[in-house]
């Protein structure tokens, strides 16, 4: 009823409005009365319609939002992933990517895909409308993690990966759009990604003195308003330097937020969805003596590592 009730009082004041001076003569105050009158008809009309396109907008998000869930349940859901299901209770794919905000339609970077399970989700997902993007450790990376353990095996695996990976990725449902190392990201890259995952991906960088370079890396890629994921073995905010420095893989929530946010990225919150109460993070062994690495009683008794997962944009 508003609409019609809207219109009828706008037409009848532009009638007015417009009525012949000749045919009616008019006092001046009275004229000026009807003008006003259509003017604010006017106004509460072009207001109407700006609050039914906002409205219309808000139902778009409502719809797109929608079909961005049943996309993922659908890819969540894939024969592909029957043997990675078991894990979704510890890392709440659907919540962590909601969190995220990643959509279909984003190109997507994911750090050190490794073995898939992510890249699983990712690829499929992302595969009609949106990228996918890899970026791994460069060579000299690899050597300093694994010191005198980098076989010639280890490294021409890791110097193959731009050829292997693609094959091995076409297999999970998706199409690799682009690899980068750290450190060497492409510059036709630069600016183009809408999301930048860095998941349980930047304790070895930080034990090798490289997280400013991932942490820059993720700059550079991101267009401006996009977002970094990140999903992280967290350390007890009191842990000593020594056993927080990603050795152990365990990392200070604190410090991992002060190397984004002196990037100039912007810290936009966190989230409890990975954490695990049951987790001390005080094993001198790390995140290597729980799940998956371990699956001793004690490992599957506690489940997998406590982790931080935070949100940072960098700005328009």
């Amino acid at each position: 009823m508003k609409p019609i009730w809207l219109t009828t009082i706008a037409a009848a004041a532009l009638l007015a409005a417009c009525a012949d001076p000749a045919a009616d003569p008019a006092d001046p105050a009275e004229e000026s009365g009807l003008e006003d009158a259509a003017e604010d008809a006017e106004s509460m009309l072009e207001g109407a319609a700006d609050a039914a396109d906002d409205l219309a907008d808000a139902a778009g998000d409502v719809l797109d939002e929608t079909a961005a869930s049943a996309a993922l349940a659908a890819v969540l859901a894939d024969a592909r992933r029957d043997n990675d299901r078991a894990r979704d209770v510890w890392r709440n794919p659907a919540e962590t990517l909601a969190f995220f905000d990643v959509q279909p339609d984003h190109t997507v970077v994911e750090a050190l895909p490794g073995g898939g399970w992510y890249t699983r989700i990712l690829l499929p997902y992302t595969e009609v409308a949106g990228r996918f993007i890899a970026i791994n450790y460069p060579m000299s990376v690899l050597e300093a993690i694994f010191g005198d353990r980098m076989t010639d095996e280890r490294r021409a695996a890791a110097a193959g990966l731009e050829d292997t990976f693609p094959v091995q990725a076409s297999e999970w449902g998706g199409t690799v759009d682009g690899m980068a190392r750290f450190g060497a990201v492409p510059a036709e890259m630069a600016g183009t990604a809408d999301r930048v995952l860095y998941i349980r991906a930047l304790h070895n960088m930080a034990r090798t003195g490289n997280l400013d370079m991932a942490v820059d890396d993720a700059w550079t890629l991101l267009a401006p308003g996009g977002v970094v994921g990140v999903v992280q073995h967290r350390a007890p905010a009191d842990e000593a330097d020594d056993r927080a420095d990603g050795s152990r893989g365990y990392m200070r929530e604190a410090d991992m937020i002060a190397a984004f946010e002196a990037r100039g990225f912007v810290f936009e919150g966190s989230s409890e969805i990975n954490a695990n109460p049951n987790d001390p993070a005080d094993a001198d062994g790390g995140v290597w003596t729980r799940m998956p690495s371990s699956d001793s009683e004690e490992a599957r008794a506690i489940g997998e590592t406590d982790r931080m997962t935070l949100r940072f944009r960098k700005p328009d």
